[in-house]
């Protein structure tokens, strides 16, 4: 048999860099300390809760506190145990996670897990396959003693991407949308935000941020996609592609970028109510908005436009508040592809879908769209997609402590 520890050092580093994730770097280099001294690690990690100072947007003393987040598959490498759980975690401090709800912004509260969950996984000992990333920006306050954050800024900050630059190791830039629906971008080392376009008009504004082959995207309410330099410079990627109301940009499993357009309807909450002052004035207490379809492009660079599919064949597509990312059928046991996963909490409630009491508020609001029969429905009426996202799969618990089976015993004897 083969000494896999023997093999030339220059063949480990070429191999390791065809890894795409952290994820899998770091499993390669446990193999043995050969291939860990031969394959080096190439991420280059942000502190946990890294100060941006001060935020330059409104000349105050408040700032940006900015973290990272990845969303995992995780399963069993027992073949019985054919059960997964979708997980993102954030490093909150070193060394320490903290476990989010996997389409929303929201922690999991940790009330909400069973008794035996384990306070600290081995993720060496189990499959894990790393789907996408996010990043987190909050507010913070460098003025002593403050609460108030009244003064906090206007980046929108439900989608921020980060870009390490390659001139430096430590340079970086992160995009986001300016509550004016303008990209703005923060390079390191600066001391304020730059809001592109400012000045220029109101174009459309942009719905979404994506870090796609080494480049910032921007795309807007139009479908227009645009690339952003470190410079702040804009670059044409693609023309508007019109229809719907809320556009995603997703990167496929095989690295094609994805637009998802989000189509939009508004619901009152109560049929029956008259058009008054009163009611006017609190429009947006009546109003909610429902999703009804999607449509999904992928992107023709060389015509620089949208190329509407029919199908997503094997792809799943998970469409999220801080991220979106997909994945591939044959990686979720039981799951046949060409589907959406969203949040939807309005559609959901109507449909009957919110979560269980049991569900920790794990799965509120999911919802499933079909692309191919344009049917969609609350995660609660999927079975077979709900157990993706709670519970947590018995394989990953810990066994009983004696003190626990004790409890049990006696209470099955009474």
């Amino acid at each position: 048999m083969a000494d896999w520890s023997q093999l030339p050092r220059d063949l480990i580093e070429r191999i390791s860099k065809t890894l795409d994730t952290a994820t899998e770097l770091l499993r390669f280099r446990s193999v043995c300390n050969s291939w860990r001294s031969s394959a080096c690690s190439r991420e280059r990690r942000l502190s946990s809760g890294f100060q941006i100072l001060p935020n330059g947007i409104t000349k105050s003393s408040f700032g940006f506190c900015l973290s990272k987040r990845a969303v995992y598959l995780i399963g069993s490498p027992d073949s019985q145990h054919l059960s997964q759980w979708l997980v993102k975690l954030e490093e909150v401090i070193p060394d320490r996670k903290r476990l989010v709800n996997p389409l929303s912004r929201n922690p999991l509260k940790s009330e909400s897990l069973p008794e035996n969950f384990p306070r600290m996984l081995d993720l060496n000992g189990i499959s894990v396959k790393e789907l996408g990333q996010a990043y987190v920006l909050r507010h913070v306050s460098y003025r002593p003693n403050s609460t108030s954050f009244t003064d906090a800024g206007d980046l929108y900050m439900e989608k921020v991407v980060m870009m390490w630059l390659d001139s430096e190791p430590s340079e970086f830039v992160l995009l986001t949308i300016h509550l004016s629906g303008k990209l703005v971008l923060f390079r390191s080392g600066d001391r304020t935000w730059t809001i592109i376009g400012e000045g220029m008009g109101m174009d459309s504004p942009y719905d979404d941020v994506i870090v796609h082959k080494g480049k910032l995207i921007g795309v807007d309410n139009t479908g227009k996609v645009v690339s952003v330099s470190k410079d702040a410079d804009l670059t044409l990627v693609a023309n508007p592609v019109f229809g719907g109301d809320k556009k995603y940009l997703i990167q496929s499993s095989r690295d094609q970028l994805l637009l998802v357009d989000m189509y939009l309807s508004i619901d009152t909450e109560e049929e029956n109510f008259d058009i008054g002052e009163e009611f006017m004035g609190h429009l947006a207490q009546y109003m909610r908005e429902r999703t009804v379809r999607f449509k999904v492009y992928r992107l023709d660079a060389g015509e620089k436009a949208w190329v509407e599919l029919g199908s997503l064949g094997d792809t799943v597509l998970f469409i999220g508040d801080d991220s979106s990312f997909a994945a591939s059928s044959s990686d979720l046991y039981g799951c046949k592809g060409n589907c959406i996963f969203f949040v939807d909490t309005y559609n959901a409630r109507e449909l009957g879908g919110l979560g269980k009491e049991d569900d920790g508020m794990w799965v509120e609001g999911i919802c499933v769209f079909e692309l191919e029969s344009g049917s969609m429905g609350p995660l609660v009426n999927y079975p077979e997609y709900h157990k993706i996202f709670w519970p947590p799969p018995r394989w990953l618990l810990s066994p009983p402590s004696e003190v626990e089976l004790a409890k049990q015993a006696e209470g099955l004897s009474l």
